[in-house]
């Protein structure tokens, strides 16, 4: 009997012992979770801070070096990561400058998306109505009434994808410039895109970029937009690596473009000229002549092989020549054409079939000759050895072949040398 209640108690003490040991194990967890919330909050304490330091130090470094040279009458607006002077008479930014940094690498923020005015602007900046309506309806969706331009960004939002804050001020309607879609989304992002990657490659540096439409009298106007918003037909960038001693420009027509980005390239000096604007103007003498007077297009485009060439411009090509960026458009038609532009690259085929590419090489090819190998005896010469590095013109219907625009050729008589 006594044993049956020792055994009773060692149990109860057994469990008891079990409960208490789990109660401490519990404790001990709560207190490591308490303590991984003191951590996170003191982390998001830090991250904030030096945030704050980064947009103090940006800020810093785009006056002492980025910002154009303002006129008398001129106002500078500064937000937490790009500064700009406002034009009243346009409805947007005279030009808009920023830094992008190495922390776009490693940024997560998305798109805000939060559009709104720019209450820095003491005249009023542009605002949603300037480039859509929106309405209501009776399921709480809305319907909206484009007037046919995107809101282009000048400073472009990713650039700012580090920061909460600067990326959200990004969506001032003072950064923003009517832009056609086709434009805005393609080959102008291509050029924002294009100067990201610099960075991803030279994370060492920042690159000085100002960004600005080319306003002028005589523009067309939204006139459907509350403050008749004018429509530039030209945008430019102009960008400066100060560490690397590099600089370069670029003026993109607003509209459907076609051409290589390195088509549109431009030193500062030229950009200055057409703008009026002193880029740069707080860079030592010596180096900002250097930075603005030329450039190194395969540093800024490595996309670019040396031997490429930007296409002939069709003003200087004879009546039904075409150069290879219109070739697209004859791509599979009925009608035989000239297409002209200069032999950059060529290869033999393990069948012996001949590719040439024209006036870009691969894997950026514009168009590209082929000869296949049973045709190549009906040519009197070595065809790599007489075309390679030459500008031709060759003539034929112009097919897909790999989603490249391709003449095929038989004969010597359909390619000949082209002289400007």
């Amino acid at each position: 009997m006594i044993k049956k209640h020792l055994k009773s108690i060692y149990s109860l003490a057994f469990l008891t012992f079990l409960s208490l040991l789990v109660s401490g194990q519990n404790k001990t967890i709560a207190e490591l979770e308490n303590e991984l919330k003191e951590l996170d909050s003191k982390k998001e304490i830090i991250l904030n801070k030096l945030e704050n330091e980064k947009l103090k130090q940006l800020r810093t470094d785009l006056k002492s070096y980025g910002l154009p040279k303002l006129a008398k009458e001129e106002e500078l607006i500064e937000h937490s990561a790009m500064s700009l002077v406002y034009s009243e008479e346009h409805e947007q930014a005279k030009w808009v400058a920023h830094i992008i940094t190495k922390d776009i690498i490693n940024g997560k923020q998305g798109r805000s998306n939060d559009f709104r005015p720019d209450s820095l602007v003491k005249t009023g900046s542009a605002v949603e109505k300037d480039y859509f309506l929106k309405y209501l309806e009776e399921d709480s969706t809305y319907t909206y009434d484009g007037f046919g331009y995107d809101r282009g960004h000048l400073a472009p939002s990713a650039d700012f994808r580090w920061s909460k804050k600067a990326l959200s001020e990004s969506y001032f309607y003072s950064n923003m410039s009517p832009q056609l879609p086709d434009f805005n989304r393609e080959k102008w992002a291509d050029l924002e895109a294009l100067l990201r990657g610099y960075i991803y490659n030279h994370p060492e540096t920042q690159l000085y970029v100002t960004t600005g439409p080319i306003l002028k009298v005589g523009l067309n106007k939204i006139e459907r937009g509350v403050n008749k918003v004018s429509i530039p037909e030209e945008f430019f960038k102009v960008i400066i690596d100060l560490k690397n001693k590099k600089g370069i420009g670029f003026l993109m027509p607003n509209k459907n473009l076609h051409y290589p980005i390195s088509s549109y390239a431009k030193t500062i000096d030229e950009i200055e000229e057409l703008t009026g604007l002193d880029f740069f103007h707080k860079v030592e003498n010596n180096l900002e002549n250097e930075l603005e007077s030329k450039f190194d297009l395969n540093a800024w485009v490595p996309e670019k092989n040396a031997s490429d060439v930007s296409p002939i411009s069709p003003v200087k090509l004879p009546r039904d020549h075409f150069n290879t960026v219109q070739a697209k458009i004859y791509m599979d038609g009925k009608d035989e054409i000239s297409v002209c532009g200069k032999i950059v690259s060529t290869k033999v085929t393990r069948n012996g079939h001949i590719f040439m590419n024209v006036d870009k090489s691969y894997p950026n090819q514009l168009f590209t000759v082929v000869v296949w190998k049973k045709n190549i005896p009906n040519f009197s010469y070595d065809i790599i050895d007489k075309w390679e590095n030459q500008q031709v013109c060759v003539k034929g219907k112009v097919v897909e072949f790999g989603g490249t625009p391709t003449m095929i050729i038989d004969k010597e008589e359909f390619i000949e040398e082209y002289e400007d």
